[in-house]
């Protein structure tokens, strides 16, 4: 084993012995945080329905009937009409600071604002109004692993959130080349510093006539019988929803997990954190009892569910730490004792969605893929179709319509067949973020 190290130790020495002098250009995409301290009355006077925006950073996406919302991350919701997949059309748009996910009940949308849990009448979806909101149920969140936090004012009334502004920097700098391999670990470890420093469907039919509506895997709300449950860090909240108008701040369920995303399923709640995924008997609604827990090395953490089988991914990226880049399949036929059934090595998985046995899986910036998992044992011999000419985030399967987001704008595909999907319609993003 040394004698196989020797010629790698030595090239390393060399490097540092020969190449102090040399000087190296490089160009950096440079990620710059300013922060700023906003006030929650302002904040909360700013909900409003405005005309349409252009699509400019989306995040999550919701169906519901034929209109569907898709998250401007941290402005607000833009309102599309869908009723014709081939030809969607923004109809409003909703003025949101500080939104990240939505859920609709009937025709009450709920959506985060920083520290608040709003509820608006979007009976006329051109024109949606406020009727109620639960203030400071959310003590902190990020956004793109950038933080935020509701600050306690001692010297006053005054309320605030502490928040940052991200601006994306094009520049070329010279550089000792000695400094970039090995000060700053090859590149890499400068950009984990400075992510550091900066600190499928989810609408399941409830037992009462009440309609939800549909999410994506990465979604932080859930609908079930009369309460949303909303996940931040280590807590799930319960709202009481018996009137959707009036949401009300029921109880809080403390977990020693970081909670990313949560999948209703039968009577069960998934949830997916960044060491693994809980599961909670959910037969009470009102009482959600924590079953157990299957956990992992650090990583990003989506789930979906079907039948007895779970499927989770887990990722890396700037603010998803450790090193896995796969998808595991859980018998959780015993959810008390959820087995690990297989591992497959992924590139960078994010959300996915099955129509089974029709697995949809994004792969970030690699695109998406379609795999055929009636073997739960071979599924990576049955990729059906790979599109990588795309950026692919969380998507949601409606039977043959499926609906797809990423930072590059939202597609729809007629999916009737898996292996060639039909591009129906693309929102493409004004200018794509970095």
């Amino acid at each position: 084993m040394k004698t196989q190290l020797l010629p790698f130790i030595v090239l390393v020495f060399s490097i540092g012995l020969f190449s102090c002098n040399d000087q190296c250009k490089e160009t950096r995409i440079t990620r710059r945080l300013t922060p700023l301290t906003r006030s929650l009355t302002d904040l909360r006077n700013s909900v409003k329905s405005e005309t349409k925006h252009e699509l400019v950073r989306p995040g999550k996406i919701y169906t519901k009937g034929n209109y569907l919302f898709i998250n401007e991350i941290k402005e607000g919701i833009h309102v599309v009409d869908n009723s014709d997949p081939a030809n969607p059309r923004f109809v409003s748009f909703i003025v949101i600071p500080g939104n990240g996910d939505i859920a609709v009940r009937n025709n009450i949308l709920y959506a985060d604002s920083f520290s608040d849990l709003v509820a608006l009448d979007i009976s006329d979806p051109e024109n949606a109004k406020e009727v109620s909101r639960v203030e400071n149920v959310f003590r902190s969140g990020q956004f793109d692993g950038v933080g935020w936090a509701l600050l306690n004012n001692t010297g006053g009334p005054v309320i605030s959130i502490q928040d940052y502004t991200v601006d994306y920097v094009t520049e070329t700098v010279t550089t000792n080349c000695e400094e970039n391999w090995a000060g700053n670990g090859g590149w890499f470890w400068n950009d984990m510093l400075s992510s550091k420093a900066s600190f499928s469907s989810s609408g399941s039919a409830s037992s009462s006539a009440q309609t939800n509506g549909q999410a994506g895997s990465m979604a932080r709300f859930a609908l079930y019988d009369k309460y949303l449950y909303t996940v931040e860090q280590n807590n799930m909240h319960l709202f009481n929803i018996s009137n959707p108008a009036q949401p009300g701040d029921f109880k809080t369920v403390t977990t020693n997990f970081n909670i990313e995303t949560i999948f209703p399923y039968q009577n069960k709640l998934f949830l997916g954190t960044t060491t693994g995924m809980l599961i909670f008997d959910n037969a009470n609604p009102a009482e959600p009892k924590q079953l157990s827990a299957f956990q992992h090395g650090r990583a990003c953490d989506p789930v979906v569910v079907h039948n007895d089988i779970a499927y989770v991914t887990l990722r890396t990226g700037s603010a998803c730490p450790g090193t896995a880049n796969q998808m595991d399949l859980v018998d959780v036929s015993d959810a008390t004792a959820p087995k690990l059934i297989k591992t497959y090595q992924m590139e960078n998985p994010h959300g996915l969605s099955i129509n089974f046995p029709t697995l949809f899986l994004c792969e970030g910036d690699k695109g998406l893929k379609v795999f055929d998992v009636k073997d739960k044992m071979t599924i990576d011999q049955h990729l059906l179709s790979f599109y990588k000419d795309m950026d692919a985030y969380d998507v949601i399967s409606l039977g043959s319509n499926l609906m797809l987001i990423g930072k590059d704008g939202f597609y729809q595909y007629d999916a009737s067949d898996p292996k060639n999907l039909r591009l129906l319609s693309k929102i493409p993003v004004k200018k794509a973020v970095p």
